[in-house]
């Protein structure tokens, strides 16, 4: 059966409907018409799986590779670098995260035949409008596209358990998909099973032969429950600058909140509780990954990661006990120079959310320590002293 969390579910409508602000009306109208229609047809095509496919009985998830690390870290650019090794992974694309079910994936790729052969692709063309309409403002921030690899937690929507919720709201104190560990052991345990099944639905989408490549920011909170889940699991863990990926994700979510007419009075709690998400996002895979030096995991800094990725995903591969194809390899070297083509616009100033550098510095001191990054104090004694 598919899993909905009706805690979550709960929570959200209630914090909605107590709150009053532009988009109340059609929140309310979304949590109380649209989601439980959604997850009646979600659950139905769930059970349909089973038996339109009943190899899906026998389907495995052997060896996964997650790749986590804070927001704004590199995780993307990992995370597209090693999906070009598509006959090793298989993913979610973006479009694929609002169809849990295979049915449902099967029936849309079926379409997608017809409208090219029968329509001509005018279906193709119109969608792909909308997407350049939808996400080129924002690609400068995030490049985001149906037709990208993306995080495969946006399937778990399904189960109301999207991060989306608290980038629309601003429910983060209330709404905790991070801190999995904190929720009662039976509970995590159906969030974990419900993932499973939609991971095993992709792989057999894909032939069922594959290895499962996650990327996931809110899963830098899950590493203990994935290696119960997954105890073969492989993890590759992002690492950046503080003060370049802490502020860039503040300013991301106070935008969406922002956009959406959230009064900022209204945004504090939240606020403050994605904070000590952007702490623990440093802190969790670490001590996760220190408490099972058998998980074969590698920890990259991002600025090794921008200067030569393809040298850094084959030292990826060897960490993780993964051979390189000669194709892949040489793909390897087009996506290099794609990616140092690349340029983020996106700018912030940490000043505007109430955290200083210096309280960042002196919270992740261990890793300004190991990966010697720039250090905010040092530079104000070096201007108080030339003063």
């Amino acid at each position: 059966m598919m899993y909905f969390d009706f805690v979550f579910y709960r929570r959200v409508l209630a914090f909605s409907w107590a709150q009053q602000w532009p988009g109340r009306r059609a929140t309310l109208t979304k949590l109380l018409v649209l989601v439980p229609i959604l997850a009646v047809v979600n659950s139905v095509f769930f059970l349909l799986d089973y038996l339109f496919f009943p190899s899906l009985w026998r389907q495995r998830v052997e060896r996964p590779v997650f790749i986590v690390g804070h927001a704004r870290s590199g995780t993307t650019l990992m995370h597209r670098l090693m999906a070009g090794d598509g006959e090793r992974f298989s993913y979610f694309l973006y479009w694929e995260t609002f169809f849990p079910s295979l049915t449902q994936k099967k029936i849309i790729k079926l379409l997608g035949w017809l409208d090219q052969h029968v329509l001509g692709g005018i279906v193709l063309r119109r969608l792909r409008m909308i997407d350049k309409r939808t996400f080129d403002p924002y690609r400068h921030i995030h490049d985001m596209s149906l037709w990208n690899p993306e995080e495969d937690q946006f399937v778990m929507g399904a189960a109301f358990l999207s991060q989306q919720w608290a980038i629309e709201l601003p429910i983060m104190h209330e709404f905790d998909l991070f801190h999995i560990d904190d929720i009662a052991p039976a509970r995590r345990r159906r969030w974990l099973r419900f993932y499973a099944e939609c991971v095993k639905r992709q792989l057999l989408l894909h032939g069922g032969t594959h290895t499962h490549l996650s990327k996931n920011p809110v899963m830098s909170g899950w590493v203990d429950a994935l290696l119960e889940a997954f105890p073969d699991a492989r993890f590759v863990v992002m690492v950046r600058d503080p003060l370049q990926c802490v502020p860039s994700t503040l300013k991301l979510v106070e935008s969406a909140w922002k956009a959406r007419k959230w009064p900022r009075d209204q945004c504090i709690a939240a606020h403050d509780a994605l904070v000590r998400v952007s702490f623990d996002s440093f802190d969790l895979p670490r001590r996760a990954l220190d408490a099972h030096p058998e998980t074969p995991h590698r920890f990259v800094d991002y600025r090794a990661l921008v200067r030569a990725p393809a040298e850094v995903v084959r030292d990826v591969y060897a960490a993780l006990g993964l051979s390189l194809s000669d194709e892949f390899s040489r793909s390897l070297t087009s996506q290099e120079r794609d990616e140092k083509a690349h340029a983020s616009r996106f700018r912030y100033d940490l000043s505007d959310y109430g955290i200083t550098p210096q309280q960042i510095e002196a919270r992740l001191e261990r890793h300004y320590a190991e990966y010697e990054w720039p250090r905010a104090s040092a530079e104000r004694m070096e201007h108080d002293d030339q003063a």
